[in-house]
């Protein structure tokens, strides 16, 4: 008798306890994260030093919140910002990578890496993260629209400056 409920309603309870175990992990990895306030505090000194203009203040501080909160996904994006600020696009577009591999679905980290992969002049890559975003947030959330709007802008363009010869410009 024990044998055939066993074998009637077995299969039933591992799928049941299946069921409850993925949706009790679903429930764990939903929680909310807090930061370590010591990266809290060290990030709000970095975004500080942004605002001030002085980026490589910005990048210690940043740099420092990470070491003490490498779990903190928000440095990876005021770390890409800042490399975007000091024109280093390819440098952005690693830490808004990695700033994904920790949230795939980051709007901003997504937008970002678009932005910096237009300044870069990848536009095929950047009108990927352009249909990603589409996708995840459609064609009229704020980070479509400002993704959309660096792509029509296209890659900044660069220009030779004129040098005059009385400035003392030798031949080799």
């Amino acid at each position: 008798m024990t044998k055939e409920l066993a074998m009637r309603y077995g299969p039933a309870a591992a799928a049941l306890s299946l069921v409850f175990a993925v949706q009790a992990s679903i429930s764990l990895a939903q929680t909310s994260y807090t930061p370590d306030p010591r990266a809290a505090s060290l990030v709000a000194e970095g975004r500080a030093a942004m605002e001030t203009g002085d980026t490589q203040a910005a990048v210690d501080a940043f740099e420092a919140a990470l070491a003490v909160d490498p779990g903190y996904t928000q440095v990876y994006l005021d770390l890409a910002d800042a490399a975007r600020a000091e024109g280093l696009p390819g440098r952005a577009v690693h830490f808004y990578r990695e700033a994904q591999e920790r949230d795939p679905d980051n709007l901003a980290a997504i937008t970002g890496e678009g932005e910096a992969l237009v300044q870069k002049g990848a536009m095929a890559a950047a009108r990927d993260n352009l249909e990603r975003l589409e996708t995840l947030c459609g064609a009229t959330c704020t980070e479509t629209v400002t993704l959309a709007a660096a792509i029509d802008r296209g890659p900044p363009v660069m220009t030779a400056e004129m040098v005059d010869p009385a400035d003392g410009v030798t031949q080799n």
